[in-house]
């Protein structure tokens, strides 16, 4: 105890007293404490680094916000008890026998099919297509889905790309039982991997890792190929990058919307009444999530297929994005926020650490020389 003392009494002595450098009439409190005022004059980053601690809009876009517990008192707690028994004890049981039963299915079909119809592709993509849609289908039966889409059902065009927000995979599942899309997609390990690198990749989609910058230029030459090809699935893109909590939008990549296509946006609506659809992954495997999902009452939501959007003249495809952004959120209720997601995975550069330090700097010793 004594060499904790000893050691913080000499960090004590090492750290400089603010109230040295500041002017004597700026110091008002009797007790001679810094006011946060005083300290927010001192430097512009400051106040920065304190209007990011009190509105951070940025995290408030990653974090899943529960509701409110509601079955804390008498009349209700015997009803919610008699809920998770009904959840766990019949409906996920009943939802994993439709799950499995899918499964066998789609396997039993799929597997004849890509094997021995590799002399006539036309069919066996067209068949692939119809047995893809069938197996998200029995997904979104396993969450007693409740979806509902407005509007005309996408067709298979050249020059045209599909975009949406983002909230979990099982965007792509949701979509993908409608139209079989060709996605694009982060990979991921385990079975979600498996999948990618064979059943969806049957039908057109591109994986890559954001970690690789030679995967970005791959991608960006399959794309431009994707969309030129009449017989090729929908292209499905979602431009944020990275799953947002349903609440927000955050930036959208401009790479769908310099391929010179027609973009089609795509408003994913989901409603919280039942389960958060939103999947933070840094937090929460797929397998935990689908669990999740198949363990409460019902997973609702609404679909928008939109107005197709064209690239207007003397527009950029910086300011295309941004306008089929706001088509979007204003549909989907969506408060847009001006972040990159990928930040999310990445720290800040250490020339932009270095600016800013720099900065501080200067302010303190103008301050000084006062």
């Amino acid at each position: 105890m004594s060499k904790l003392n000893s050691s913080s009494s000499e960090l004590d002595l090492d750290r400089p007293n603010i109230e040295d450098y500041l002017p004597t009439d700026s110091l008002h409190e009797p007790s001679g404490k810094l006011r946060l005022r005083d300290l927010l004059d001192n430097s512009p980053t400051l106040t920065e680094a304190a209007g990011a601690i009190v509105d951070d809009s940025f995290t408030r876009c990653f974090k899943s916000n529960p509701p409110e517990p509601w079955n804390w008192n008498v009349y209700l707690f015997p009803l919610w008890c008699l809920g998770v028994v009904v959840r766990y004890g019949i409906l996920f049981p009943v939802r994993v026998l439709v799950l499995t039963l899918g499964w066998i299915i789609f396997l039993s079909s799929y597997i004849p099919v890509h094997l021995l119809l590799k002399g006539h592709e036309k069919l066996r993509k067209k068949l692939e297509r119809c047995l893809v849609e069938l197996i998200c289908s029995f997904f979104v039966a396993s969450w007693t889905g409740v979806v509902k889409y407005h509007g005309p059902r996408p067709s298979r065009r050249p020059k045209q790309v599909f975009v949406a927000n983002h909230t979990s995979m099982i965007d792509f599942i949701i979509l993908e039982q409608m139209t079989a899309f060709a996605v694009i997609m982060q990979k991921h390990p385990g079975w979600v991997g498996l999948l990618q690198s064979t059943v969806f990749e049957s039908i057109g989609c591109i994986w890559f890792n954001r970690s690789e910058a030679k995967d970005r230029e791959i991608v960006a030459r399959k794309l431009r190929e994707h969309v030129e090809g009449a017989d090729n699935n929908p292209l499905l893109i979602f431009p944020e990058g990275t799953c947002v909590n349903n609440h927000y939008t955050v930036m959208f990549k401009k790479g769908a919307f310099e391929l010179g296509s027609t973009v089609c946006p795509i408003a994913i609506k989901y409603n919280k009444i039942f389960v958060d659809a939103f999947w933070n992954s840094r937090k929460q495997s797929f397998t935990m999530h689908l669990l999740q999902l198949m363990t409460s009452w019902a997973v609702v939501c609404d679909v928008w297929y939109l107005e197709p959007q064209n690239l207007k003249p003397g527009e950029t495809p910086i300011e295309f994005a941004e306008r089929v952004r706001d088509i979007i959120s204003v549909r989907a209720g969506l408060k847009k926020v001006p972040w990159d997601g990928y930040l999310k995975y990445s720290r800040p550069s250490p020339k932009h650490r270095e600016r800013k330090q720099q900065g501080f700097a200067e302010t303190v010793l103008r301050r000084l020389e006062e």
